[in-house]
């Protein structure tokens, strides 16, 4: 290895290669094809990272005068936006001291600054298969000169969809390229696509099996819990002895948006982490939770193979995870580079049977978790919650309750309040006659008083104007029930009930 190389990695601390690293690094600094196998959070980064730098030409070399001036020499594909992004974070480290120009390209932001960076030269391109397609396509990315490309997380970009964008990219390559592929897992399809684009590679795998690659430095608790308790849960938790960091996956974006809002309004610093985020918001939230400004980070799935933070020390999966793999690229996210990490999984009842596929699958002994309440003994002696912690270091915000509008609300008169009382409409003149015409203009009010009333059937129906013959029928019925037809004491008697 180049002293500039050691000496960048001496000054971050890091000093001792991995199992992963220790065994790939002697083939990959020949030039050699090589597929490595290894669970997430083991050190692959540096383990093709380190070959790739040194093994590209820098500005300061004389040889660099004879290569195309700005034409990347080295490839890395990654899934993820949040993977690419840690990854040349991990390359900068590294290669600073040899000048070497890295640039990550992804979707989500503006092609202009891509664009600028192409056209001024760089060395080294780490970035997510969309997003190259597109600037490939416009010729500003040249990747004819490529020495060494990278799949990274191989297993993860078949399960996006990537793999016909992995295919165009390694076409866009030379065939005398090195190819190195790191993949958790080996499907049918990273196989068929080893052999179809890799020369001899060499099979590197620092585990036994994928079934036990969960890490053996992160202690496991499974809780069958209830939904509307598991906020009250994660709010105890973050309370806990020796509580660090914590990222809590989540199912859907907005699972992930409601729960980092319920835990701000707890007092607790939270932050989402989903697709429906501006990849500015999610570059913000990871900075944020690196730098230790936030303490939670709740995200979904897509960010679970891009997040390498040191000091997280909790993991917890608020849902169920879909399968044994995305369990633990989940877990993975703690007891990263030989530290411990805490993984805790909070079931629904309904999903006890996906539980039990996964414990099956990774031969967990967790196969009936015990039912667990935010209140429960055992949860607070496993997580070392003290007692009698609740999960709110915030009073509620006070709810404002606006004065009820009903009877008992204001007991002053109607008339005093501004209503219409009942004697106010009983006292309104009438505008209309009793047959629906409007009163003709300058006629007098018709009133209620027997007064005012025709003194016989035919006056009577002659003031009406024209009155329907349902209400004929009804004088007719009231003339004969009582008094004489046509006499003036009917039509009186029956003013006041009309009114």
């Amino acid at each position: 290895m180049l002293p500039l190389i050691c000496d960048s990695l001496e000054r971050a601390g890091i000093v001792h290669p991995f199992a992963i690293q220790e065994m790939t690094l002697s083939v990959a600094l020949l030039g050699t094809d090589l597929i490595g196998q290894a669970r997430t959070g083991t050190g692959k980064t540096l383990a093709f990272g380190i070959p790739v730098l040194q093994r590209s030409v820098a500005v300061t070399d004389p040889d660099y005068a004879e290569l195309p001036q700005g034409k990347p020499q080295a490839l890395i594909v990654a899934p993820t936006r949040e993977l690419a992004i840690q990854v040349s974070g991990d390359l900068e480290l590294a290669g600073k001291d040899r000048g070497m120009r890295v640039l990550t390209i992804y979707g989500g932001v503006g092609y202009e600054p891509q664009l600028e960076a192409l056209e001024a030269g760089v060395d080294i391109v780490v970035g997510t298969p969309g997003r190259l397609i597109d600037l490939a396509n416009r010729k500003a990315l040249d990747l004819s000169h490529v020495h060494a490309l990278v799949l990274d997380e191989a297993d993860e970009m078949l399960d996006l969809g990537f793999l016909p964008d992995v295919e165009r990219l390694l076409s866009l390559t030379p065939e005398t390229r090195q190819t190195m592929l790191f993949s958790a897992t080996m499907p049918a399809p990273i196989v068929a696509l080893a052999r179809s684009h890799m020369r001899h590679p060499m099979n590197i795998r620092a585990e036994a099996s994928y079934e036990n690659a969960t890490v053996p430095a992160t202690a496991q608790f499974i809780y069958q819990s209830h939904d509307l308790d598991k906020p009250e849960m994660i709010g105890r938790l973050l309370q806990a002895e020796d509580v660090g960091k914590i990222i809590v996956f989540t199912r859907t974006k907005r699972q992930a948006q409601r729960i980092a809002d319920d835990l701000v309004e707890r007092g607790f610093k939270a932050s989402p982490l989903h697709g429906d985020m501006a990849q500015v918001a999610r570059e913000k939230a990871l900075t944020r939770f690196r730098e230790d400004k936030i303490q939670v980070l709740v995200a979904t799935d897509v960010a679970a193979r891009g997040i390498d933070v040191q000091g997280v020390s909790h993991v917890v999966n608020y849902t169920c995870p879909e399968d044994d793999k995305t369990y633990v690229h989940r877990i993975g996210r703690t007891g990263r580079a030989g530290a411990t990490g805490i993984a805790i999984t909070l079931v629904d009842a309904t999903d006890m049977h996906r539980w039990k596929m996964i414990n099956k699958a990774l031969d967990l002994p967790f196969d009936e978790p015990a039912e667990t309440y935010s209140t429960s003994e055992h949860f607070f002696h496993d997580q070392g919650i003290p007692p009698g912690t609740k999960g709110r270091i915030v009073p509620p915000a006070p709810v404002e309750r606006k004065p009820r509008e009903d009877r008992g609300g204001d007991r002053r008169p109607r008339e005093e309040r501004g209503e219409r009382s009942g004697s106010n409409n009983r006292n309104r003149s009438r505008t209309r006659t009793r047959g629906g015409e409007p009163a003709a203009e300058g006629a007098a009010p018709a009133t209620t008083s027997p007064a005012t009333t025709s003194t016989s059937g035919e006056a009577g129906e002659k003031a009406e104007g024209g009155s329907s013959s349902n209400r004929n029928r009804n004088r007719r019925r009231r003339r004969s029930s009582g008094s004489g037809s046509g006499s003036g004491s009917a039509q009186q008697s029956a003013a006041p009930v009309e009114a």
